[in-house]
């Protein structure tokens, strides 16, 4: 607690923080444009490019599946991030030339494989045991990633938007390029185990069974919540372009701009509800985590719940409303996302940091596959009915993680 800091918190958590920004800028950037140009400018039928859509989605989060065993075992976390990075870089470039279209959607996932599990796998290395600010960390850390994501379709959607889609990928890349570029200059503040190469032989025996059988229910009900989810970027996206009335006055709103209220409300709300959990914690009222997600994903299903009611009346939506499910959705994320990265970090054995962050994203990687799948109803169910699902697929979701809170209390108290 001695130690030089920044905002309170190590150094190191600024470095990793503005890194992870950036590369969420590139991510988000992109996605913004995706469906867009592959319905607008490579002319696909809507429920080909969701699937390519949510093809994509997953196989980025697939890919960090080897990448973190690979960070573990070969490269250790600094190589794996600057090759990730590059990759990533490169894949941005080519999305600007359409034959190399799935080439590079296939380079940016590969490259994510080795960079998104080393990077927050290094937060713990920066408290010492029984730090309390540990337990922020990674919400902090998450508002960073909505930092990038709320600048990406301001910049890379209004780019691609209105001046060619070719421009908007080509500030994805200089997004990614800007992140490496944090990392590489501020080496001297993170962990020391991060920039050496890994040892022959990993320490650490893995996994007790009973908390690899925890993190199993969890990631399986996480799948379970990202297929509803990840229709924000999809199916949600596709409704606001026709189904909203986008008019503020004398401007129409581009349909991208949407897509930077979640990171705008998760920056706004972060905040307040850090100070509400610290609060309730002093108050010896802390939530367990599969408790505190479990109300996140169910408050989700609330704001898909609106959606369904808003379109059950036909016609168009005044984009006020879109902006309220926004900042419903938004706040039952938090509950969610954050805590359930968190939990599998801490609970990573020694060694196996990267790897274990990279279970927490294979649960992503289901989910965004499943949610590809769910997108392609978005043409064969009427609006209201489509919303609907979601909100009782975020709410079975929920109902999963009630299910689970009472193990992991037991694990709890054990351990």
């Amino acid at each position: 607690m001695s130690e030089p800091t920044w905002f309170g918190q190590p150094r190191g958590l600024t470095i990793l923080f503005l890194t992870n920004m950036w590369e969420q800028f590139s991510y988000y950037g992109m996605r913004a444009l995706l469906v867009y140009y592959m319905t607008k400018q490579l002319l696909f039928a809507q429920g080909h490019a969701s699937l390519v859509y949510g093809a994509y989605t997953a196989g980025a989060y697939l890919t960090p599946i080897a990448g973190g065993v690979i960070a573990d075992r070969l490269l250790g976390k600094k190589r794996a991030i600057v090759i990730g990075g590059t990759l990533m870089a490169a894949g941005h470039v080519m999305m600007t030339f359409e034959p190399l279209f799935y080439a590079a959607l296939a380079t940016i996932a590969l490259g994510n494989g080795l960079f998104l599990p080393s990077l927050p796998s290094q937060i713990d290395d920066l408290y010492a045991p029984g730090d309390p600010r540990l337990g922020w960390a990674y919400n902090v850390y998450y508002v960073g990633v909505n930092i990038g994501g709320f600048l990406a379709p301001l910049l890379c959607g209004t780019l691609g938007e209105l001046y060619g889609w070719h421009w908007g990928f080509g500030v994805a890349a200089v997004g990614m390029v800007l992140g490496l570029g944090v990392y590489l200059w501020g080496q001297r503040y993170l962990p020391e185990a991060a920039r050496r190469p890994p040892p022959a032989r990993v320490a650490g025996s893995g996994f007790p069974r009973r908390t690899a059988l925890l993190l199993v229910a969890i990631a399986l009900a996480v799948t379970v919540f990202r297929g509803a989810y990840e229709q924000v970027g999809n199916t949600v996206a596709l409704w606001a372009d026709t189904g909203v009335d986008r008019r503020a006055g004398a401007l129409t709103v581009p349909m991208t701009w949407f897509q930077s209220l979640n990171p705008l409300l998760v920056m706004l709300l972060t905040p307040a509800l850090l100070a509400h959990w610290r609060r309730r914690a002093a108050a010896g009222r802390a939530e367990a985590p599969a408790r505190k997600m479990a109300a996140g994903a169910a408050v989700v299903a609330l704001a898909y719940l609106l959606l369904a009611a808003l379109t059950a009346r036909g016609g168009t939506t005044h984009w006020a409303w879109l902006a309220a499910f926004f900042a419903v959705f938004t706040l039952g994320e938090l509950y969610i996302l954050p805590t359930g990265l968190g939990l599998f970090a801490r609970l990573a054995p020694a060694g196996f940091g990267a790897t274990t962050v990279a279970a927490w994203y294979l649960s992503i990687f289901a989910g965004s596959f499943s949610a590809g799948l769910v997108g392609t109803l978005w043409s064969r169910l009427d609006p209201g009915a489509y919303f609907l699902l979601l909100g009782a697929i975020a709410g079975a979701a929920a109902l999963l993680l009630l299910a689970i809170a009472p193990y992991e209390r037991r694990i709890a108290k054990r351990d």
